[in-house]
């Protein structure tokens, strides 16, 4: 067992109890709105173990997946680029490490902040998945075939062993998941 929640309640919502295992892939459901990204923020913290909560208990440690960021000074002066990012985020001994370049117009010397949503997100899964294969994400700023393509990824590593909880807004894919949960909003 990976991770045990026996139901989180707060003064906004409800997340049903559920146990994620190895080899699991449980999607939870926050709706999109205007809460999604505070919310998506709370439950990261939570099932990755940065804050404790009495009713989740974290056997093994679980990895979010962030997004790619960078000082506006940098940004302006001196864009990191991909050879930086996974050296500076990627275990060098994995295969994900390299795995971006399979990508054939991606290279080191590419700056990071001109990559498109879905190539983005794909350099940060994999330097997330160099390091752990129980991971924690998302599929904000991707868009539909890149959403499909970053989950297959995961349903790959899940297969191998791995577990995964995506936070998402949608149901699209509650039929492609070992669990789907609703997040149940509190009536206002």
């Amino acid at each position: 067992m990976i991770i045990e929640n026996k139901g989180i309640k707060t003064d906004k919502f409800y997340v049903p109890p559920f146990t994620l295992n190895e080899g699991e892939i449980i999607i939870i459901n926050l709706f999109n709105g205007p809460r999604f990204h505070e919310t998506e923020m709370f439950l990261k913290d939570l099932f990755s173990g940065k804050t404790p909560h009495k009713n989740v208990i974290i056997h093994k440690k679980m990895t979010f997946v962030e997004h790619f960021g960078e000082s506006k000074f940098r940004y302006i002066f001196y864009p990191m680029t991909v050879g930086e990012y996974l050296k500076k985020n990627a275990n060098p001994a994995s295969p994900y490490s390299e795995k971006i370049y399979e990508t054939e117009w991606i290279n080191k010397k590419i700056k990071v902040n001109t990559l498109a949503g879905n190539p983005r997100r794909l350099l940060t899964l994999y330097s997330t998945l160099s390091k752990t294969q129980n991971i924690i994400f998302d599929l904000v700023g991707q868009d539909p075939m890149g959403a499909k393509e970053t989950y297959k990824i995961v349903k790959e590593v899940v297969k191998k062993g791995g577990s995964a909880i995506l936070l998402d807004g949608y149901d699209d894919m509650k039929n492609d998941c070992t669990k789907y949960i609703e997040l149940q909003w509190a009536q206002e």
